[in-house]
């Protein structure tokens, strides 16, 4: 079989089981779209199995396909990241084909998989299912996290969040005294919450969430890097590519130090000639960048993002231009990242921040006017409707903290949850309960449902002491 060949079934094999699955966690099995779902995945693994057996092996973040990289491919994007999380939270390391296999096969498959995910372990249910269809075989996740590893690991997130922001800050103070900036140390620190991102992306995204009020813009270019470089994750980015957006996060707000201090801290709205002056931060945050080394592509990927930022998808922001040119792909990126971070933290002259969902909706209210929207709608997906840190009360009158979405599109509104108080209002001491709100009862009723958000500042809710 010629390379491209294979690689074009194996993306539509992935592609076509992620399908199957997501179909079935909302249809009954014996759906006409289930059904179909099957059948198509069917057709690309039948042939195979005529005339050799087909192993689907989940190796880091990517597939393997008969010891085969599966590369990712943008129009299925979503889908290979729906079934790797699955695969995670089942424990599912591989899953052998051995011989043809019937639809009755991929339905004992496929129930036994979704009916897995409320069990304390998911894989030993998993592999005890398949007893009935012995041509399937399954393998465990080699790697397995214990509690120690988990801490271990959030204390190494929140050091790099935090040296990622006293970095910036050091970087700043550099610029406002006219001193030399090396960008090596940043490169580090990047590369670092890159492997991270890589690792654990929702408890990264967490790190966003916790805002500081007394130093909104250091740790705001941290957050519009991170999201940033998250965003470039999900679009399937070269790691290279990661680095480029995450330098330019970081510095997208330099030009502000030129700002006078009196006017980027006013509490009240700007009359026409200050906001002329705040509309010059992009210009001059680009020229301060080209003055830290001899210009070359890695210190572009830095200064057009910086001017670009605030250009809007039409171009119809600032700066104002004399030509018109099409925006480039990591502006466009940072640009909503900005926004998104700008509109749900408390500033100076706005100190009550929106809430998460209504910051999307009014990012959707600019989609393809002031941003680009096919990646709007990467961001959204990735972030849910439910971002990470919402505070949510449930239909059972529990309190709980999001801690994880949901990678079905079509389960976006029912993420993981950490449940912090109880139906009668009592925080709940000790290690708290995550609760998956995709869980059925015996009835097919889903047990707790979101009935509304709050604000975790109105309730004294520190989100570091339960994301962290």
């Amino acid at each position: 079989m010629e390379d491209k060949e294979f690689e074009k079934i194996a993306k539509g094999l992935i592609n076509s089981f992620a399908l199957v699955i997501k179909t079935a966690q909302i249809h009954h099995i014996n759906n006409v779209a289930v059904v179909n779902a099957i059948q198509k995945f069917l057709s690309f693994l039948n042939p195979i199995l005529s005339s050799e057996a087909v192993t689907i092996e989940l190796v880091g973040e990517f597939f393997h396909l008969n010891n085969s990289r599966v590369r990712y491919s943008m129009e299925y994007i979503f889908n290979f990241e729906f079934l790797i999380e699955e695969f995670k939270k089942k424990r599912l390391g591989a899953i052998i084909f051995e011989e043809i296999v019937q639809e009755e096969d991929i339905k004992t498959l496929v129930n036994t998989i979704i009916s897995s995910s409320h069990a304390e372990m998911p894989f030993q249910v998993i592999h005890k299912a398949l007893e009935k269809a012995p041509q399937i075989h399954v393998k465990e996740l080699r790697k397995i996290r214990d509690d120690h590893t988990e801490f271990k690991k959030k204390q190494l997130i929140k050091r790099s969040y935090l040296n990622a922001a006293a970095l910036t800050k050091d970087i700043t103070n550099r610029v406002k005294a006219g001193e030399m900036v090396s960008l090596k140390r940043p490169k580090r620190t990047i590369g670092a919450i890159i492997d991270q991102l890589i690792e654990d992306e929702s408890m990264l995204i967490g790190m966003t969430t916790i805002k500081d009020y007394d130093e909104y813009t250091h740790y705001h270019s941290v957050n519009v890097s991170i999201l940033s470089m998250a965003l470039g994750h999900k679009l399937g980015l070269s790691r290279k590519i990661l680095a480029n957006l995450g330098l330019a996060g970081l510095m997208h707000d330099i030009g502000k130090i030129q700002i006078p201090i009196d006017v980027l801290n006013k509490p009240t709205s700007f009359t026409d000639e200050e906001w002329q002056l705040m509309k010059q931060h992009p210009a001059h945050g680009a020229l301060l960048i080209l003055r830290i080394k001899e210009i070359d592509d890695s210190l572009l990927n830095l200064v057009i993002p910086t001017f670009e930022h605030h250009l809007n998808y039409d171009l119809t922001g600032y700066p104002k231009l004399r030509h018109k040119v099409k925006i480039d792909f990591l502006s466009s990126i940072i640009a909503i990242a900005d926004q998104y971070d700008a509109m749900t933290s408390a500033r100076v002259y706005s100190r009550v921040p929106l809430s998460p969902e209504r910051a999307l909706s009014t990012l959707l209210d600019k989609s393809g006017t002031q941003l680009d929207p096919y990646l709007l709608k990467v961001f959204i997906n990735m972030i849910g409707i439910y971002p990470i840190g919402s505070l949510i009360v449930l239909n059972s009158n529990e309190m709980g903290l999001v801690f994880e979405n949901n990678t079905n599109p079509d389960l976006i509104n029912r993420p993981r949850i950490l449940i912090i108080s109880n139906s009668a209002g009592e925080r709940l001491p000790g290690k708290n309960t995550a609760v998956d709100l995709t869980e059925k009862d015996e009835n097919g009723n889903y047990k707790r449902s979101i009935i509304k958000t709050l604000d975790p500042n109105q309730y004294g809710i520190n989100l570091a002491e339960y994301l962290l």
